[in-house]
């Protein structure tokens, strides 16, 4: 089924509260949530529009009905560009992260690794995970990938750690299931996700064996704990705040104390061979998805840019003008390596389509080295109003307004009302709790650009460019081009 926001609200409120903000156990309505929950409904209210069918849904062949496309296993390059729109329609309706895209990039690398873990292993883990994502489709749950550990100290492996919590690991293993412990951290949308998926973090040795876990839990789930931090905006309960100010975001450190994994949730135990692979399939479709988040970020700070210049009436001016076409440069180039990453993607052996990883890296490598210039871009252009632009109160109070409604007008052709609305939007981009969340996660988020860095490394055929140097230096005699000639986009469909 499709749920609505409203079913989705009636049953995350129903959870049993396990979130801790500001060190108080806290339920799932508190309202220091609800900005990242109005994300949430975004989506589902998105699935439920006819104008937004076959890209906020899709098809699925697992259970033979229309699913949200979150939950959904991507089975062609069509499939990953509608998800690539998705993302990047729906973060500009929200101002930013959609946040559901970490669940479906868990489902669609644990549908991968698990297969090829059966074929390697003779295990049981695909259609166990299939079985459970039934579930999932036929609930339209929404997810969080849980990946990263704490890591502790960095120059020692999981199975070298004083302690051991620093990465989750299996303590037991039951006949019924597994008993684990550790810690997750920076786990966006945790706090109000149906199911809380848990992947490995890093490429394991036969000494990790006990790293080597992966799982699904309920998010209220016993002995389960997340330590959240919300993130919103100053405006969030005006009664007249703009969209933007009622979106937020919240990160939590969950904590695994000896925590019971059901036999049936667990899609990884003990295979350490697999702990690389498993992680660089999260993080390689997650890097995808960043190109389409990625460049809704760009426009939006294009936009904001753009009427910053239209307040300060320098439109017209060159170097303004040439300072706003590189955000769509930004935009654009990521966006299209996503859509190469789909057209040149592979179908796996599970039936998932799955993208080309080099430019699903060149993509995201792109956007994260350039996130703070063009934070910088706008700064230049709208000046320091936004960290000194006075309280909105200040404006309407009765000593102060008609000073304010003169100096917020700096375009003639503008009214003070459009004036103060569009510094107040410069401000809330700019300058705000959200500003400095967007610029941390724009570098980390799906990996810090050495991962991209050693991903490029790792699947960039670079002996091809030395074969072709050596030939144009007349070292070789000929050159062998036949890979590059025979390489042909997939049917779209």
């Amino acid at each position: 089924m499709l749920r609505t926001k409203e079913q989705y609200f009636e049953k995350l409120f129903s959870m049993k509260p396990n979130v801790y903000i500001g060190g108080k156990k806290v339920t799932r309505d508190d309202p220091r949530l609800r900005p990242g929950l109005n994300v949430l409904g975004v989506t589902f209210d998105l699935a439920q529009d006819e104008k937004w069918k076959n890209v906020a849904t899709a098809h699925s062949n697992l259970i033979n009905k229309e699913v949200n496309r979150w939950a959904h296993l991507p089975q062609n390059p069509y499939d990953l560009m509608q998800k690539q729109k998705l993302i990047r329609l729906a973060a500009r309706r929200v101002g930013g992260c959609i946040q559901r895209c970490m669940g479906h990039d868990a489902i669609n690398a644990l549908a991968i690794c698990t297969k090829e873990i059966d074929e390697a292993k003779g295990t049981n883990y695909h259609e166990r995970f299939m079985n459970y994502l039934k579930d999932y489709q036929e609930n339209d749950l929404v997810g969080c990938c849980a990946q990263t550990d704490s890591k502790g100290d960095r120059l020692k492996r999981p199975n070298e750690q004083q302690n051991k919590d620093h990465y989750v690991h299996i303590v037991e293993e039951k006949k019924d299931g597994i008993i684990v412990s550790g810690f997750k951290m920076s786990v966006t949308q945790a706090a109000y996700a149906d199911e809380i998926i848990v992947i490995p973090t890093r490429a394991l040795k036969a000494d990790d064996r006990d790293f080597a876990v992966a799982f699904a839990l309920p998010g209220d789930w016993d002995n389960m704990h997340l330590i959240t931090r919300p993130v919103w905006l100053r405006d969030k309960d005006d009664k007249n705040a703009p969209p933007f100010c009622t979106y937020g975001v919240s990160d939590s450190v969950i904590v695994f104390d000896n925590t019971f994994v059901p036999k049936e949730r667990v899609f990884m135990c003990g295979e350490w061979e697999f702990g690389r692979r498993l992680a660089l399939l999260f993080a390689d479709s997650h890097r995808h998805s960043y190109s389409g988040c990625k460049p809704a970020v760009s426009d939006i700070l294009c936009g904001a840019a753009s009427l910053a210049a239209q307040a300060n009436n320098i439109e017209k001016v060159p170097h303004v003008k040439e300072k706003l076409t590189e955000y769509a440069g930004a935009a654009e180039l990521a966006y299209a390596a996503g859509i190469a990453a789909a057209v040149f993607g592979e179908k796996t052996k599970s039936g998932v389509f799955f993208p080309n990883p080099i430019y699903a890296n060149v993509g995201r490598r792109l956007t994260g080295e350039l996130i703070y210039h063009e934070y910088n871009l706008l700064t230049e252009i709208a000046g320091g109003i936004s960290v000194t632009l006075p309280f909105k109160e200040d404006f309407f109070a009765e000593e102060t307004k008609g000073f304010l409604e003169q100096f917020i007008v700096r375009n003639p052709n503008l009214t003070a009302d459009y004036s103060l609305k569009l510094w107040k939007f410069i401000e809330d981009v700019g300058a705000s709790p959200m500003t400095a969340w967007y610029e941390i996660a724009g570098v980390h988020g799906g990996g810090s650009p050495i991962m991209e860095t050693i991903a490029l490394s790792i699947e960039y055929d670079f002996e091809t460019r030395k074969n072709l140097a050596r030939y144009l230096a007349g070292i070789d005699d000929s050159y062998d081009e036949s890979k590059e000639l025979n390489l042909e986009p997939n049917d779209i469909k």
